[in-house]
């Protein structure tokens, strides 16, 4: 018996294999990848790192108001002040760990429950005072280089202080402030700036107690911290270890004010662009 053969132009035509749905194409693939790229944004923003933003002067000058940074979050172990919308965990701190002396900490206000950022200078067990503005960590002075005047740029974001000195340069309005390099004894450096004499250059001495830590600004004569007693819109005094939420650790973006929601093209002029990116 022989075959019938279909009349030309009715046989099937062969599929295109690159017109076959392969796995994971369409909606269900679609949304699998949107799941996931939420998980990994939760995750990232749970267990590594946090957006900040720097509203005050008193870090000044590693920091300056209009500076957008991120804080690593396992340093200092992990609370429900790490995860967002403070989620609930046990009491304390899971995989706890004292920051080191110089590390530029985020915390919990003891009081009010705000986000502050200060550096750590004393940890439990040290004894903190500070004699005409000088640092005495342990009964010795933290070393100083000779002061030196630093010029800051002055904007929307950065206004000069009234104990320094404001003066015109060709790139513009600049802020000359007396400032000095200290060094701590384990070897850390950072600038500090000294506004003359202030309420807390004479200060203490204080023990560290367990479980606390002691922290100051940068901007000396220009920040609440913890020569301050702990109160609403003030000091911070002696910060609980279980208030910390991270370890700054880079400037992701840096404006000066200047920029007008209704003039795209100053979003780019108002970005402080030297200054992003830097670690801190």
């Amino acid at each position: 018996m022989s075959a019938t053969l279909a009349p030309e132009g009715t046989r099937p035509l062969p599929k295109d294999p690159q017109s076959e749905p392969k796995p994971g194409e369409g909606w269900g693939g679609l949304l699998a990848f949107v799941a996931k790229l939420v998980l990994a944004v939760v995750l990232f923003r749970t267990l590594l790192f946090a957006p900040f933003t720097i509203p005050s002067e008193s870090m000044m000058p590693l920091l300056r108001n209009g500076d957008y940074l991120i804080a690593a979050k396992w340093p200092y172990g992990y609370s429900r002040l790490s995860l967002p919308f403070a989620a609930p965990l046990p009491p304390g701190r899971i995989f706890a760990h004292l920051p080191e002396r110089g590390d530029v900490a985020i915390f919990r206000h003891p009081v009010d429950d705000v986000d502050y950022i200060k550096r750590v200078i004393g940890l439990p067990g040290d004894t903190v005072e500070m004699r005409r503005g000088r640092l005495i960590l342990n009964g010795r002075i933290v070393p100083q280089t000779a002061k030196t005047e630093m010029s800051v740029p002055l904007s929307a974001n950065t206004r000069c202080h009234p104990a320094a000195r404001e003066r015109l340069t060709p790139q513009g309005n600049v802020c000359d402030y007396a400032s000095a390099v200290e060094t701590l004894p384990n070897g850390r450096s950072y600038r500090v700036i000294d506004l003359g004499t202030g309420p807390a250059d004479d200060f203490g001495p204080v023990t560290v107690p367990e479980g606390r830590l002691f922290v100051t600004g940068d901007n000396r004569d220009n920040s609440q911290d913890s020569r301050y007693p702990a109160i609403a819109n003030g000091g911070v005094g002696l910060v609980p270890t279980d208030l910390l939420v991270g370890r700054a650790s880079m400037i992701l973006f840096s404006t000066d004010g200047s920029a007008q929601w209704a003039k795209p093209w100053t979003w780019f002029t108002a970005a402080r662009w030297d200054r992003i990116g830097d670690g801190l």
